[in-house]
């Protein structure tokens, strides 16, 4: 940790010493690094006693110091470093800090988040101080889910989404974040864009896009709501807790649904529990809109309408994929079939009747 940074969490948090620091992770592309950081008697600004935070001891530091070189082919594992993605990755910390600062605050424990305790512009860059998850009581981390861990990431995604729904007309509520959820969204993608084959999704694309995009029923979507950004308690009937704010914005709840099945289900359970998996998310979705007053939108309506943009979420995510790795595993039998359905979806509704 620089020493200018080191120096105002000390003061920030009113800690005697800092007692140790624990490397976590490097940021994606190099772009700085997640630290824990022990505190000795933190007395933090504004603390309730009674709360986890004024005892936060131990906090995750997520420190912001992009690369001196954008050049293509740096520090990106595939090679996408470019003044785009440059663009982009800065936007997102932007993005993060925003969430953390204006919106998070209506998150409850049924999809809990870390808690900010602050945030700075320093010398050495963006810094964020996060609580630590693991010392709150989620220190259990997956590679994979069992359908228990899966349900689990579901309800979160729905109790997430339910916080936040709104009709499409309602978008000035969420300026400073992205105008469009999710890391791969065409518009932010042309280079991957441009390297996919020809064919049918890429002749597709800008309608996909356009077909999430113009949905009735919008709602913040996570935008990477994969297992490894799931931190779990120890006791199985607890919420897990998200983290990784980066590409939050508005969007299609199935956007997140889809993403996160491709992360911890395989192809053959994708096509065995789909259905018990969509039933899942869409009751937790009906109980959170009832429990937290979003009753002006109509639950049946909304599901109506966003069963049918499943596999438009899937087809969407895998346009990304073919650009940007070609292979992936994640381009399954399970992908490419909700793929199909996409554009069979597409043709139907681009096929002029024949009263037209």
């Amino acid at each position: 940790m620089p020493p200018e940074s080191a120096a105002w969490l000390q003061d920030i948090s009113g800690a005697s010493s800092i007692d140790e620091v624990q490397h976590v992770q490097t940021l994606w592309s190099g772009y700085g690094q997640i630290l824990r950081v022990k505190l000795k008697q933190p007395t933090w600004p504004d603390s309730d006693s009674s709360t986890s935070t004024s005892r936060a001891t131990s906090v995750i530091v997520k420190q912001i110091s992009p690369p001196s070189s954008t050049e293509p082919g740096g520090a990106h594992p595939r090679g996408w470093n470019t003044s785009q993605s440059h663009r982009r990755k800065l936007r997102s910390y932007e993005v993060e800090s925003a969430f953390y600062a204006h919106h998070a605050s209506h998150c409850d424990e049924s999809c809990r988040v870390a808690k900010c305790l602050a945030q700075a512009e320093l010398p050495a860059g963006q810094i964020i101080v996060l609580e630590d998850l693991d010392q709150a009581g989620y220190p259990i981390r997956h590679r994979s889910l069992n359908a228990v861990g899966v349900n689990q990431g579901l309800r979160w995604l729905a109790h997430f989404h339910a916080r936040f729904l709104h009709r499409r007309d309602q978008a000035n509520q969420w300026n400073d974040l992205w105008p469009i959820g999710t890391y791969w969204h065409l518009a932010t993608r042309p280079d991957e864009f441009e390297t996919m084959p020809e064919g049918a999704l890429k002749q597709a694309a800008a309608a996909i896009d356009a077909c999430l995009n113009d949905c009735e029923f919008q709602t913040l979507v996570h935008g990477d709501a994969k297992v490894a950004n799931l931190c779990f308690a120890a006791g199985h009937d607890q919420s897990p807790a998200m983290v990784d704010f980066q590409y939050v914005g508005r969007g299609c709840g199935m956007k997140d649904v889809a993403y996160f099945l491709s992360s911890c289900v395989s192809q053959s359970e994708c096509e065995r529990n789909e259905s018990r998996y969509l039933a899942t998310y869409f009751d937790s979705l009906r109980d959170a809109m009832s429990t937290h007053g979003t009753e002006r939108i109509e639950f049946t309506a909304l599901e109506n309408s966003w069963r049918k943009l499943y596999p438009i979420a899937w087809a969407d995510f895998v346009r990304f994929l073919e650009g940007w790795c070609p292979g992936h595993t994640k381009l399954t039998g399970y992908s490419h079939r909700m793929t199909n359905l996409a554009l069979e979806h597409l043709g139907r509704e681009h096929t002029p009747s024949p009263n037209d």
